[in-house]
């Protein structure tokens, strides 16, 4: 009885840290404007809760995916967006609808931020019409738009039908969609109301005239645990409400858009002085590469590769064992691995965040494992089938068993073969793994998934070098492996 009560009392006390431990944890997609906000919301928590920010998670999907899975309590949204797009609201509802529809799915939406950022398309400034509907008598313009715009229920499907618009658009990354209008790769973009290019590049807005998009109000969208979860937390974050003006957003827009500033440093400003601070001086290139916590993004990189392929070599050395031992089976087995190499990336970890319930890094191991399966499986298979039938049956001849065989002959003979897979599934993987950034894993993909979405030259190659670099010296590596292991075998 005595041991029951301490064994009770260990795990009251455990669950009572882990309650005072929980974390904040914002979310945001992967644009501009949600980066900013999301910091904004972190460091507004940050004096009375931990708080964290899970960056660039992606499309709407993805992070309503991680909000109802728990992955994520929080995150800036957009009243059109939640009903449109996520209820499938076929027209416009109040915000009391929503709420109503929310709750089944145990969500709130709340805290109006004080502007709005509504979807609108865009073209040069020298163009021959101002409104959507002289776009529709103008079929030979090209539309470059955003992958989410031309798959969202209030986005390109509504307008073509409302409008009657002829042109088949491309699908292009809303952080290059302005570059490619000024070298006109494309004639029309889509683009959010709050946009600090419009005015760089001198564009035309075109008039909805038909009153087509609605209104895209920024709130917060939550978990409706979370006011009774981490009731200052919550308290802090309704202190936003009303406080972000359009000017506002614009101008932080514009810091990191056009000045290159980090998002951190431009929520910071903002919550000091009630408005965002210009001018500061842009980090270049080596500053964007080794500052902006480079060591933990290379451990957390070093850990989503290392895990990956330990964990696809306990899983694809059997099955290539298994393959190559079992002619009926070698096919089938090197056919799924195949398989799930031809699935691409970000399908498949949309597809694992809701079968796993979460992001970060576990369906991103899943993914990284999955990629890395075939090269092992296939040279396990390989390298045992290279073993000479004359050496196995001696072993065999010699009182060893089957799998005495297997273990201290065959395996150590394929064992180069076997060792060049294992560095063909590594080197993928540092590739592979910048994937990852897109679900909240981490890694050198946070600085690609920014570069991408501020059309920044330098981040870009301060998230691509050191995954290049680092895939340079895992090759390296393991060629150094294999000299010692054959100088062992020469010995």
């Amino acid at each position: 009885m005595r041991r029951f009560a301490l064994l009770v009392w260990f795990f009251c006390c455990v669950a009572g840290s882990a309650r005072a431990d929980e974390v904040l944890k914002v979310g945001s997609k992967r644009f501009t404007e949600s980066y900013i906000l999301g910091e904004i919301l972190t460091q507004t928590a940050a004096p009375v809760a931990r708080s964290e920010h899970r960056q660039g998670l992606g499309n709407t999907a993805i992070v309503l995916s991680a909000l109802r899975s728990g992955a994520i309590d929080v995150y800036p949204e957009y009243l059109g967006t939640i009903d449109l797009e996520i209820l499938k609201n076929t027209q416009p509802t109040s915000l009391e609808a929503m709420r109503e529809q929310l709750r089944p799915l145990g969500l709130g939406v709340g805290v109006p931020l004080g502007f709005s950022n509504g979807y609108a398309l865009a073209t040069r400034g020298d163009a021959g019409f101002k409104t959507l509907s002289e776009l529709a008598r103008q079929p030979g313009l090209t539309l470059g738009l955003s992958h989410e715009f031309i798959g969202r229920g209030d986005g390109w499907p509504g307008l073509a039908a409302r409008y009657g618009l002829p042109q088949t658009p491309r699908g292009i990354d809303h952080g290059i969609a302005y570059e490619a209008l000024q070298q006109k790769q494309v004639d029309v973009i889509d683009i959010y109301s709050t946009d600090a290019k419009i005015r760089q590049y001198g564009l035309r807005v075109l008039d909805d005239d038909r009153r087509y998009f609605p209104r895209y109000d920024a709130v917060l969208l939550y978990r409706l645990d979370l006011p009774q979860r981490s009731p200052r937390a919550w308290r802090a974050l309704q202190g936003l409400e009303g406080r972000i003006t359009t000017d506002a957003m614009i101008a932080m827009n514009a810091q990191a858009e056009l000045e290159g500033q980090p998002f951190t440093r431009i929520a910071h400003d903002w919550l000091a002085g009630g408005s965002a601070q210009p001018g500061m001086q842009r980090d270049g290139l080596l500053q964007k590469t080794f500052g902006n916590g480079f060591a933990q993004l290379a451990r957390q990189h070093l850990l989503l590769v290392l895990t990956a392929v330990l964990l696809g070599c306990v899983a694809g050395v059997p099955l290539g064992v298994l393959a190559a031992l079992a002619p009926r089976l070698r096919q089938p087995v090197l056919a799924v691995a195949g398989m799930l190499q031809t699935v691409p990336s970000l399908a498949l970890l949309a597809i694992l965040i809701p079968l796993l319930g979460r992001i970060g890094m576990v369906p991103a191991l899943v993914a990284l494992c999955a990629y890395a399966l075939l090269p092992i499986v296939r040279n396990t298979c390989t390298g045992l089938l290279q073993v000479p039938v004359g050496l196995r049956n001696a072993a065999l001849a010699l009182g060893l068993t089957r799998r005495q065989a297997l273990l201290k002959v065959e395996l150590p003979l394929a064992a180069p073969v076997i060792l060049a897979g294992v560095k063909t599934a590594a080197v993928m993987s540092v590739g592979t793994a910048t994937i990852a950034a897109f679900i909240g894993a981490g890694g050198f993909g946070e600085r690609i998934t920014t570069g991408l979405a501020l059309n920044d030259n330098d981040m870009l190659l301060a998230g691509a070098i050191p995954a290049a670099l680092l895939a340079l010296l895992t090759q390296a590596g393991f060629e150094l492996a294999e000299r010692v292991i054959a100088r062992r075998r020469l010995q």
